[in-house]
C-alpha cells in the first residue's frame, strides 16, 4: 500500500503554480502523498477510486509541464480528475465531493478555471480539444496548449472515432493522452482494445522520423502542404518493416508509446520533447487502475466505486442488507433471466454495464445471447434494432442519462420500423451524488414525442416484472420501461408476472378533495402523503398511471369529470412528461382543471443525495403534503387553527 505517512509537499501547493516550482525529483513524493490523500479521503467520503489513483503520475505531470490553466486540460468522463481537482486550489475543500453545495465529483467549468470542459459522459474530449485547439489557430493563440485526455474505454466511442478522423484533416496542434489501463467498470470489449494491448511502437524509430521531417523543413525540401503524403509514406513503411499497422498513424496523427504511466520523470521527459511538435499527437500511456492500493489493483471493477472502506485494512464497509428490499436493477436482471430460461428468443444488450445494471445475471445465465458491447449507446441500440428485425426480442438496459445519446437512432432505426425493442431505463430520475451529468431527468420527455414508443414506470418491484413479461409477450413495437437506482419497497419482492395491458393505470384510493396522479415508485411515497392528508382531514383519490404513453384515457376521463384539482408526481422533468401529458388531454378534452405539477424543474439539478435533492426539487413528502395542503386552502385554513 502507499505511505500513509502526514502530507508534507502536498499541504503547500495550492495551484499547478507552486507545483511548477518543484525540482523535478520531489515529484515521486508528490504522488506517493497525493495517493495518501485520495485513500484517506475516499475511505470516508465514498467517490471514483481507482480510477483517479492510476492517473496520479499523468496528473501530476501535465501540471508541471503544461501552464495551466492557460493551457487547456479536457478530462474524458472525469472519473481519474480527482487529483486533478485536488492540486487545482480544492484540496481544503475535497472533503465536499459529491456532497451538496460541495465539489462535482467531475470536472466542471463552472466550480474552477483548472475545469477546461464539462465531463461525465464518456468519449467527448477529443472533438472538444480538437474544437479548442482550432479555435486558439483561428485567435492566434499559438502557444496555447490542448490536451484531450482520454481511456482506453471511452476511446472505443463513436465520438471519440469522428473527433480523431477530423483531427487528422483540420490543422491543429492537439496532443491526445490515451490513458491505458486495460480496464474500464467492468473489463473493456472489442477489437480496439486488443489492439492497444498489443501495439508497440520504437521511440527511437520516432525520433529518427521526427529530426528527418525537421531536416528536410529547414532545408526547404517539403513543406506542410506535401506533409500528409510524407507522413503516409513513413506510416507504410513502418507497417511493413514492423509488421504491425498502427491504426492513429493511418489518420496522420502521430504516435508515440506505449509508455509507463507511472514513471513520473519519463512521463515528464516524453511531454517535453513532443509538446511543442505541429499536427495532432497521441500518446499512449500504460497504466494500473487502482495504482498504489493492492486490493483496488487486484479488483479493479469493485474498486472503481467501493463505497467507505478500512483504509489500513482494505475492508470495505458492508452493512447486512439481507433483511431490506432489493435494488431495482437486481429485480430486472434476475427478471430477466427467468424469461430468457422460457423464452429461447430473448437476448440482452447493455453499453458497457453489466455490473451496474445487474445484466451480469444473464450474461453468467445465457452468455451466448448477451452483449456487452462497450462505450457505444448509439450502436447498441441500432445492434438490438437489427436483433430485432430478426424476430428476436432485445431486452437493451442503458442508464436514462447515456440514453440520450442514442436519441437518433430509437427514432430511426427503431421507432419508425416499429420494431419491438425492450429499452429497460435504469438510473432514471434524480441518482443522487453524481449529479448533473448522471440524472436521469428528461427521458420521459424526449421519448413522448416519438411516435410508435411506448412508455412505463412501475410503482414497484412487482409492476416492473408484470411490464417486462408483458413487453417480451406483446411484441407490438418499442417501449421503454424506467425505473431508478436504488431500492425498491419490498422485501417479498418475487411475484408470478402478470399480463398487462398497455395504456392502462389503476385506481389505488377513492378520494373527494383532489386527485393525484403518479407514474413510477414515487407514487409509493405519494401514498404514503395521503394518508398524512387524511389524517388531517383531506380526501385525495391516488391513481398509479403506469404508463405514461399510450396514456389511460379512461382514467383521465373519470378524473377530468369529477375533480377540479389534480396533482400529477413524477421523478422526471416538469417540461414534457407526466404532468404535460394531463394538461394536453384536459385541453383537449375541454375540462376545466387546474393541473399542479410536482416534478424536477426546468434547471439542472446539482449533486447530493436522493433525498435532500428530492428536497430541493420539492418532491419529498413533506413538501407534497404542502402542496396537497396550498391545492385546498380551505382545510389548510382549518388546520392552522386547530394547531394554534
Amino acid at each position: 500500500m502507499t505511505d500513509t505517512k502526514k502530507t508534507n509537499i502536498l499541504s503547500t501547493l495550492d495551484s499547478p503554480e507552486d507545483l511548477r516550482k518543484l525540482d523535478i525529483d520531489q515529484l515521486p513524493q508528490v504522488c506517493n502523498e497525493l495517493r495518501s490523500f485520495i485513500i484517506d479521503s475516499l475511505s470516508k467520503n465514498p467517490g471514483h477510486f481507482a480510477s483517479s489513483m492510476g492517473a496520479v503520475e499523468l496528473t501530476v505531470a501535465l501540471h508541471y509541464v503544461f501552464n495551466t490553466p492557460y493551457d487547456r486540460i479536457v478530462w474524458d468522463v472525469g472519473h481519474q480528475a480527482y487529483g486533478h481537482k485536488i492540486l487545482t486550489g480544492r484540496r481544503d475543500l475535497f472533503h465536499t465531493n459529491r456532497k451538496l453545495n460541495g465539489l462535482s465529483g467531475f470536472p466542471l467549468p463552472s466550480e474552477s478555471e483548472y475545469d477546461a470542459f464539462v465531463a461525465g459522459h464518456a468519449s467527448n474530449s477529443i472533438s472538444a480539444a480538437l474544437g479548442m485547439a482550432t479555435a486558439t489557430q483561428l485567435q492566434d493563440e499559438q502557444q496555447r496548449q490542448v490536451i484531450a485526455v482520454i481511456g482506453d474505454a471511452s476511446i472505443a466511442g463513436g465520438l471519440a472515432f469522428e473527433g480523431l478522423n477530423n483531427a487528422s484533416i483540420i490543422p491543429n496542434n492537439m496532443l491526445i493522452i490515451l490513458n491505458d489501463n486495460d480496464m474500464a467498470i467492468d473489463h473493456n470489449v472489442g477489437g480496439l482494445n486488443n489492439y492497444l494491448v498489443d501495439i508497440t511502437t520504437s521511440k527511437g524509430y520516432n525520433k529518427l522520423r521526427y529530426d528527418v521531417y525537421r531536416t528536410l523543413r529547414r532545408l526547404k525540401l517539403i513543406d506542410e502542404a506535401h506533409r500528409g503524403t510524407i507522413l503516409r509514406f513513413n506510416n507504410s513503411l513502418k507497417a511493413l518493416l514492423s509488421k504491425q499497422q498502427n491504426i492513429f498513424e493511418g489518420l496522420n496523427i502521430r504516435y508515440f508509446g506505449p509508455i509507463d504511466g507511472h514513471d513520473i520523470g519519463y512521463i515528464i521527459r516524453v511531454l517535453n520533447d513532443i509538446k511543442d511538435m505541429t499536427g495532432p499527437k497521441i500518446l499512449h500511456l500504460c497504466t494500473i487502475k487502482g495504482k498504489g492500493y493492492e486490493p483496488a489493483e487486484k479488483e479493479a471493477t469493485t474498486w472503481h466505486a467501493p463505497g467507505k472502506f478500512n483504509k489500513d485494512t482494505g475492508e470495505r464497509v458492508k452493512s447486512d442488507e439481507s433483511s431490506l428490499p432489493p435494488r431495482f436493477q437486481d429485480v430486472f436482471g434476475k427478471t430477466l433471466v427467468e424469461l430468457a430460461d422460457k423464452n429461447d428468443k430473448i437476448v440482452a444488450i447493455t453499453p458497457a454495464m453489466p455490473t451496474g445494471s445487474s445484466m451480469i445475471y444473464m450474461m453468467e445465465a445465457h452468455p451466448t445471447r448477451s452483449f456487452d458491447v462497450g462505450i457505444s449507446e448509439e450502436h447498441a441500440v441500432t445492434f438490438a434494432a437489427g436483433l430485432a428485425k430478426e424476430g428476436l426480442i432485445p431486452f437493451c438496459s442503458i442508464y436514462s442519462t447515456f440514453l440520450q445519446r442514442a436519441f437518433d437512432q430509437v427514432i430511426h432505426d427503431v421507432a419508425i420500423q416499429n420494431l419491438p425493442v425492450i429499452f429497460c431505463i435504469d438510473r432514471a430520475g434524480l441518482v443522487g451524488e453524481d449529479g448533473v451529468t448522471h440524472h436521469g431527468n428528461f427521458d420521459l420527455s424526449y421519448l413522448r414525442c416519438i411516435p410508435n414508443m411506448n412508455i412505463a414506470s412501475p410503482m414497484d418491484e412487482h409492476f416492473l416484472q408484470h411490464l417486462m413479461y408483458s413487453a417480451q409477450k406483446k411484441l407490438s413495437g418499442p417501449i421503454a420501461i424506467r425505473y431508478p437506482r436504488g431500492r425498491g419497497n419490498m422485501t417479498d419482492w418475487h411475484c408470478t408476472p402478470q399480463l398487462l395491458e398497455y395504456g392502462k393505470g389503476r385506481k389505488l384510493r377513492d378520494g373527494n378533495d383532489v386527485a393525484i396522479l403518479t407514474l413510477g415508485p414515487i407514487g409509493t411515497s405519494v401514498a404514503h402523503v395521503i394518508e398524512k392528508a387524511n389524517l388531517q382531514g383531506i380526501s385525495a383519490a391516488h391513481y398509479d398511471m403506469i404508463f405514461l404513453k399510450p396514456i389511460d384515457e379512461d382514467i383521465l376521463h373519470e378524473v377530468g369529470k369529477n375533480y377540479k384539482r389534480v396533482i400529477t408526481v413524477e421523478d422526471g422533468s416538469i417540461k414534457g412528461g407526466l404532468g404535460m401529458a394531463v394538461i394536453e388531454f384536459m385541453n383537449d378534452n375541454g375540462y376545466m382543471v387546474s393541473v399542479k405539477r410536482i416534478g424536477i424543474p426546468d434547471e439542472f439539478i446539482g449533486h447530493g443525495t436522493v433525498d435532500e435533492l428530492y428536497k430541493l426539487c420539492g418532491m419529498d413528502e413533506d413538501s407534497i403534503l404542502n402542496t396537497i395542503l396550498s391545492i385546498v386552502p380551505q382545510k389548510q385554513t382549518q388546520l392552522l387553527h386547530t394547531i394554534q
